[in-house]
């Protein structure tokens, strides 16, 4: 049948080969098997013809003869995918050398090649009358008993033997499809992990003008949207990814974007303030006067959690043909992708509220695409890590009227006391930070100390500062660009650069008690000039076993 491997019931010969490296060989281990019937070969392993091999199940089928192979993979859902490559068997060259060694009885002859960097020695005989190979390496020699990547790593034959093959039901039962071969490894790249999509060309502007979206919520005139999103349960051995793209449609600056998930496990929640403003938010004092809406935790609420701090760059995409530069090909998309693992579970088999917040007052604004991905990442169900959520004073509802976070221009910063009803073994404080004023002697640009008590003791004590902006001038097309021979994007910032992520800081607080504690977060905030004033976006979440 058309898009099915033709094999099954013929009597074959079986090659069997063994994986070492350094010489040493895990006789556990899954063998390789090609499997010929003098004018084709399929490239499976044991287990794959036992029918006990994880999904994606990936098998070759080569025609040494016409110089074609056929990359057959059967997925978890029950379908086949297949594509074939007729360029890729005749372009190999071999540099044939008069060496020989025996193996399994038969003389093999060398041949040598370099690919990726990789040397490549194939030990192959021609008194076998077919052709076959471990790999489509060396598929026109004749039959290659040995192939050795760079000295140390060898698929050797062990075993050669005539058998009557019979196929597994799930090779035999199923046509695969046929694609293009970009589309085959997109396909089987994906099937590897799981993804969850969250946004999709979503619009993130300041209007109230926009394309209404049955599964999306706007708050603050479009600058943040939130989605409700299932997640399915998430096991230790897993680990989880926030993947986000950006774009300008329409805002020229560099803005502080940050995804989160939003809390319901106590009375009340953020959805509460994005709902019913800012104001109803619990209210933070630290004797400055000013008042700070919803940013640490209290008996009643839990704040915001980050999971991940990004700043788009100076108008990518949409500006591009409005600066030209010799040498400067501006990228059109902007990548963030950021581990998250540790937050797993506040996600894990829950339905939970995830949002994307970028400040801007623009009507075109930025367009955002974002998943989460889990992958596999070996056995094991052990409990996952436990994530409070203990402060967060990124103003998401900035546009909305959520204040600064401008307490630390007083001498006791940001104070949060929480209680452990039970002890917290291995406890870290994941911790994000950057500052904000952007003038010359804003904070954004002046290098300032973080320092945090946990119970009146300095466990954190450093200053957050990126000098690495200047890689990612192609994000920057509309940066400004100085007498000095500089760009906007070039100057190095308070933890953060146009076009970046900002990676959380994993401060170690060993094992905590039961009980009441205490974080203390002290930032010698710059004072204001005029209209302009310094902020610190400063995010912490305890984890622990």
């Amino acid at each position: 049948m058309h898009g099915q491997i033709q094999l099954d019931g013929e009597e074959v010969t079986r090659i069997t080969y063994f994986v070492t490296y350094n010489g040493q060989t895990d006789n556990h281990q899954n063998p390789i098997y090609v499997l010929s019937d003098g004018k084709k070969s399929l490239i499976t392993n044991q287990s794959q013809i036992e029918n006990t091999a994880k999904y994606p199940r990936e098998m070759t089928l080569v025609l040494p003869n016409v110089g074609r192979y056929d990359q057959y993979a059967f997925l978890a859902d029950g379908t086949a995918i297949r594509m074939s490559d007729t360029s890729s068997i005749d372009k190999q060259e071999w540099v044939m050398t008069d060496e020989t060694k025996t193996i399994l009885g038969y003389r093999c002859k060398k041949a040598q090649t370099t690919i990726n960097s990789n040397t490549i020695v194939l030990w192959y005989t021609d008194e076998l009358p077919y052709h076959a190979a471990p790999s489509i390496l060396g598929q026109r020699l004749g039959v290659v008993l040995e192939q050795v990547r760079n000295g140390n790593f060898a698929i050797t034959a062990r075993d050669i033997s005539k058998i009557k093959l019979i196929l597994p039901e799930y090779i035999t039962a199923t046509a695969a499809i046929k694609t293009e071969k970009l589309d085959y490894t997109d396909r089987i790249w994906r099937s590897r992990f799981t993804t969850i999509p969250v946004f999709d060309h979503q619009q993130i502007h300041w209007s109230e003008t926009y394309e209404p979206r049955e599964d999306v919520l706007r708050f603050a005139n479009g600058t943040i949207v939130v989605k409700k999103v299932t997640f399915p349960k998430i096991l230790s051995s897993q680990q989880v990814f926030v993947e986000l793209t950006e774009q300008s449609t329409g805002d020229a600056y560099d803005r502080t974007g940050t995804v989160f998930l939003i809390p319901t496990d106590k009375k009340q929640s953020f959805m509460d303030g994005l709902q019913n403003g800012a104001s109803t938010l619990p209210i933070y004092e630290n004797g400055n006067g000013k008042k700070y809406q919803g940013v640490i935790a209290t008996a009643e609420y839990s704040p915001v959690v980050e999971l991940m701090r990004f700043f788009t760059p100076f108008g990518i995409n949409h500006f591009n043909d409005r600066v030209t530069l010799k040498g400067k090909t501006w990228h059109t998309t902007v990548p963030y992708r950021q581990e998250i693992t540790a937050l797993a579970g506040l996600m894990s088999g829950q339905e939970v509220y995830i949002g994307v917040f970028i400040g801007n007052y623009d009507k075109g604004g930025h367009t955002i695409s974002m998943d989460i991905t889990i992958h596999n990442d070996g056995a094991g169900n052990q409990p996952l890590p436990k994530a409070i959520p203990l402060f967060n004073t990124l103003n998401i509802m900035e546009m909305a009227g959520q204040d600064y976070g401008t307490m630390f221009d007083n001498d006791n910063g940001l104070v949060v006391q929480f209680a452990l009803k039970e002890p917290l073994k291995n406890a870290k404080l994941r911790y994000v930070t950057t500052g904000h004023g952007g003038w010359e002697n804003g904070d954004e640009f002046v290098q300032k100390k973080n320092t945090i008590l946990l119970d009146k003791k300095v466990v954190f004590d450093l200053i957050p500062w990126r000098e690495d902006c200047g890689s990612y001038r192609l994000y920057n097309p509309v940066s400004g660009n100085f007498s000095n021979g500089l760009s906007s994007s070039d100057y190095s910032r308070s933890n953060w650069c146009p076009g970046t992520v900002t990676n959380p800081y994993i401060i170690s607080l060993g094992d905590l008690t039961k009980g009441e504690h205490t974080i203390q977060v002290k930032i010698p905030q710059g004072h204001p000039e005029g209209n302009s004033f310094s902020a610190w976006n400063v995010s912490g979440i305890l984890i622990g076993e």
